[in-house]
Formats: C-alpha cells, structure tokens, sequence
C-alpha cells in the first residue's frame, strides 16, 4: 500500500479522494482531462429506475462561498446506465466505480441496486435517501430511522456488494439515523448531502430556482459537515465517507482527524475540473508538515 492508500469495505483506494456523485457525471467527459485512474474511485451520478429529464430550469444559483443546486435527478435510467454509460467508462477508467442509487419508494431502491449490483465494474452502491430537489423520494426516507434502515435492510436483502447509506444534513439527529442504517446492515455511511436552502431575485421577488428550494453545497457546508462526520464516525463502527464543502488537501485532512475514511469532492469540481488531482498532488506535502507517514495514521486522531 502507498502513502495515500484507504481502505473501503475491504477494498483498497490509491487514495482517499473521490469525486461526488453529481458533479463527475459517469465519468468520461472527465477523461479528456486527466487520467481518471488517478483517482481513488468516483461515485457516478444519481441513477433511477426510469430516465428522469430533472427539475424545471433555472435550477441552479450562486450563493455566498458555495450554489444552490434543484436539478432533480436527471439521469437516463439504469439500464441505458448499464448498456451504454457503464461500457463508456470501462474505456478509461480501469478501477471499482460506486454505483449512486435514488428511488421514490423502497422497491426501486431495491430494483435499482439489485441490477447494478451484478456489474462487473460497480465496486460499492450509495444509497442516496438524502437528496433535498425532489418530491416525494430522496430525502423523505433518509429524516426518519425506521424508514432508512428499512430502505438499507430492503437493498442489502438483494446485493452482495458493500452498500454505502449517503445521509442528509437536513435532521435534528443524524446520528440516529446512521446508527439505524448500521444496525439494518450498512456498510458504510457517507454525509453529508447538501442543505436545503433557497434564494430570492430581488427585481422579481420571487424564489431564485424554480424549485424555490435546492440544495446549498460548497465551502459554506464545511463546518456542518465536519460535525455531522465527527459526530457520525464516534457513533458508528463502519467506515465513513466525509463529505460537503471540501476543495483542499487541507480539508481532506481535517475530514480524515474528525473520522472519514476517505473523503467526496463536490461542487469544487464544478468550479475547477482538476480539483480532485490537485487535491491529490498537495496531499504529501500537507503530510509531510505534519510528520504523517501514512494517511491512516490520521483518520479519527482529532478524537484524542
């Protein structure tokens, strides 16, 4: 193992830093510019049982030291995920992907997982019961304990691969619902997702997106959710995935001391496509200032 190797649910990471789901795409638009290998994983954009064109535009506005986001799942579904993204990516990306996954009711979760499960290329599935853009799904499943375990024991009953619970901020006690998530079966737990937030158009003095509310993610969540990891990682006994504001190795750093095992880019690569290899590049020297020699040593050392 190198210096910057993780391990996640047994299976070995070159490196702790993985881009998030809705910011990478499946990956290849990706590839023109670095060579994605390079990467720990990444984690493919949002996939549903049927193809979802999305939230009504505009669904996307800037905010102070992050964006707001409402786009709503777009996706092609996921047996055009399967027949014709997945094949895509095996081109130039030569390494276990996690599998994103959303759904409406527990039998898609179910559904979806079940089939992407059987890929060849899928090294974990995330289970996204956090996410704030649509009606009806998504989040609804992951405020409530009873109901994220049923979602997590409801997929692990059909796959064979680790199975990651992402989580929503947007709770009064995550730690409850992640300590459900473990006890249903989840293999690890990845947060937070984004915070549901909204701006107005003062000339119009109506709500900015047309979703009125979307999710605020950037460097503005960091704090948040580097307590929510911090609170999570002591609460839990598998793996956690941190994530929610991070664009530095520095942040990196500081995910990994409050207890992540490995740490999600997001809206950073939105801003610049090479954050995640720069990321990568300034992890030895930020080591190297602390007297690290190898990135494990670090993770859950800010609990004493």
């Amino acid at each position: 193992m190198g210096r910057l190797s993780v391990s996640l649910c047994g299976i070995e990471l070159t490196n702790p830093v993985i881009p998030a789901s809705g910011t990478f795409g499946y990956g290849y638009e990706f590839a023109e510019l670095f060579d994605l290998d390079r990467l720990g994983t990444f984690s493919f954009k949002g996939t549903t049982a049927l193809p979802r064109f999305g939230n009504p535009t505009p669904r996307i506005a800037e905010a102070p030291a992050g964006m707001l986001n409402a786009v709503g799942l777009q996706n092609p579904g996921v047996d055009k995920v399967i027949a014709e993204e997945l094949p895509k990516l095996k081109k130039v990306f030569h390494k276990p992907v996690i599998a994103n996954v959303s759904g409406f009711s527990i039998e898609e979760y179910a559904e979806v997982c079940a089939k992407l499960d059987k890929e060849e290329q899928v090294g974990w599935l995330e289970v996204n019961i956090s996410c704030p853009n649509v009606h009806g799904g998504g989040m609804s499943f992951g405020t409530d304990p009873r109901a994220a375990a049923e979602v997590t024991k409801a997929v692990k009953a059909v796959t064979t691969k680790p199975v990651i619970l992402k989580l929503t901020p947007n709770v009064s006690d995550i730690v409850s619902v992640a300590k459900a998530c473990e006890e249903a079966g989840a293999d690890a737990i990845s947060l937070i997702n984004t915070v549901l937030a909204m701006r107005i158009d003062l000339k119009t003095r109506r709500p900015v997106l047309a979703n009125t509310t979307g999710g605020l993610s950037g460097p503005a969540v960091f704090p948040l959710a580097l307590r929510m990891v911090w609170q999570v990682s002591q609460a839990v006994r598998v793996p956690v995935i941190g994530l929610g504001g991070v664009s530095g190795a520095e942040d990196v750093i500081e995910m990994m001391l409050a207890g992540a095992s490995a740490v999600q880019v997001g809206a950073a690569n939105l801003v610049d496509p090479l954050a995640c290899i720069r990321i990568i590049d300034a992890l030895p020297a930020v080591l190297d200032r602390m007297g690290v020699k190898n990135i494990t040593e670090i993770i859950g050392g800010a609990h004493g």
